[in-house]
């Protein structure tokens, strides 16, 4: 397994994945992906916050990260953390923890560039991925509702968001 920046090449497959994982959503969730700009993905790819896990190759799994992230955090965004944002994984390779790889590998990043939090967040009411994040290591913080969504994907318009963090101090 390999945790690496997602290059333009990886677009496509990058939103094949999203697909996926949005079919997935409606299936098991209240809240489920509503599309992405492709701009958005590149911007990402391009600042070097987009990223890929490989397994023998193929792509499992893929996420990105922001520094800042005033929207959904608030007061809280003032804290130095790293969140993460859009994990997607393979379907046919679901089921091995690659969440908790990402946890490790942001404790990590955040660690080496001075952050005081890994913080993620997700749409409220599934009880069964909030679980999961609290076995991942995450500290769940409760709900909350957004003030200005203008400026996030069309996911975060209705609806409210569990928060999740993990302290490194």
């Amino acid at each position: 397994m390999e945790i690496t920046h997602s290059t333009p090449q990886d677009i496509d497959a990058i939103f094949n994945l999203y697909d996926q994982a949005t079919e997935h959503m409606k299936k098991v969730g209240l809240l489920f992906w509503q599309g992405f700009e492709r701009s958005l993905i590149q911007k990402e790819i391009n600042e070097n916050r987009h990223y890929k896990i490989l397994v023998d190759g193929q792509l499992a799994c893929t996420f990105c990260i922001a520094h800042n992230d005033p929207a959904i955090w608030k007061e809280k965004d003032k804290d130095p953390a790293v969140y993460i944002h859009r994990i997607a994984t393979n379907p046919l390779l679901r089921g091995n923890s690659y969440v908790k790889h990402i946890v490790a590998w942001a404790t990590r990043f955040a660690k080496e560039n001075q952050r005081s939090f890994v913080r993620l967040d997700t749409g409220s009411g599934n009880d069964k991925l909030n679980n999961y994040y609290i076995s991942c290591g995450f500290n769940y913080l409760g709900v909350t509702k957004l003030d200005d969504v203008s400026s996030l994907p069309a996911h975060y318009k209705h609806g409210s968001f569990s928060l999740f963090e993990i302290p490194l101090n």
